[in-house]
């Protein structure tokens, strides 16, 4: 029984700190070393690590043609496009800046459930988005941030990156895929390496050796990698099977408040009062939301990445 409550502790801790410390890191290694080429060396090593531990567990690798093809789909709209873009953002927008705006998935993710499944909305998540809209206008609207170069592009772009995960979230819920999650998981990051890797040959972006860099940059690499993307991952699922989703989804509105906060205290990032206010009406917009047990539900393994 103790066991069981260290666990939980470990893992919600996990995916609070862990997930929201990986803008921070994300934001490091950008400053280094190329988006899509970060992207896909980060994905590779940790979809091979995950196939490792997963045959180490003994779990079957069998895939259907099929579910191949969702994985790959899956693969692109959370890691390709909604990780690699949003990295790449990230040379134009501060860490805490972008994970605010990353916390309106749930209002697009409401959004694309009334247009694609034409579901009502409730009373609660009427109030929801209505804060949501509230909280991003005051959020994008401040002058000092818009006017840096390149900031309204990363923030249009990271809007797009946001769709990119909501609609993915859709997608994941009906479609067919390997069962466990581990598996499933492994495989999109493996379909995602390949694909950023060929992106950033595209785009020629420039390819550095491991061993050429930083150590700040080694370590955020490390982080993301075996921390960001393996130990939160597991710590999510887990949670999934011994606590109720609602509070397992808590950490949508948890992950950009520590994000701010690093990126303020680490990377000396502004932190204004109308950013401190838009945060409160906004991350209140998203609290009202993902208390919908029903949208829950469909809300992907985003923290991860």
């Amino acid at each position: 029984m103790k066991n069981s409550k260290f666990l939980i502790i470990a893992a919600f801790f996990s995916i609070y700190i862990i997930w929201g410390s990986t803008y921070l890191f994300n934001k490091i290694a950008v400053t280094e070393i190329s988006p899509l080429f970060l992207a896909s060396i980060r994905f590779s090593i940790a979809g091979i690590l995950i196939m490792i531990l997963a045959k180490s567990m003994k779990l079957s690798l069998k895939i259907t043609k099929n579910q191949f093809v969702n994985s790959g789909i899956a693969g692109f709209l959370f890691l390709v496009y909604g990780n690699g873009v949003f990295v790449w953002a990230l040379k134009y927008l501060d860490s805490g800046f972008a994970a605010l705006l990353a916390s309106t998935q749930p209002l697009f993710v409401l959004f694309l459930l009334r247009l694609i499944d034409g579901k009502r909305l409730q009373k609660k998540s009427m109030i929801g988005v209505l804060l949501g809209l509230i909280g991003m206008y005051l959020l994008v609207s401040q002058q000092e941030i818009t006017t840096s170069e390149g900031s309204v592009l990363g923030i249009f772009m990271i809007l797009t990156c946001v769709l990119s995960w909501s609609y993915g979230s859709v997608f994941v819920s009906k479609a067919d895929l390997p069962k466990n999650h581990l598996v499933s998981t492994g495989y999109q990051m493996l379909v995602a390496g390949f694909i950023l890797a060929i992106s950033s040959l595209v785009f020629k972006e420039t390819w550095t050796s491991p061993l050429n860099w930083s150590q700040k940059t080694q370590g955020a690499m490390l982080f993301l990698i075996i921390l960001g993307s393996i130990v939160a991952f597991t710590s999510f699922n887990y949670l999934l099977k011994v606590v109720a989703t609602e509070k397992v989804a808590t950490s949508a509105y948890v992950n950009p408040i520590i994000a701010l906060f690093l990126g303020w205290a680490l990377l000396d990032e502004t932190l204004t009062l109308q950013s401190v206010i838009a945060s409160m009406v906004l991350l209140t917009g998203v609290y009202f939301i993902t208390s919908r047990k029903r949208l829950v539900k469909v809300l992907p393994k985003k923290g991860s990445f």
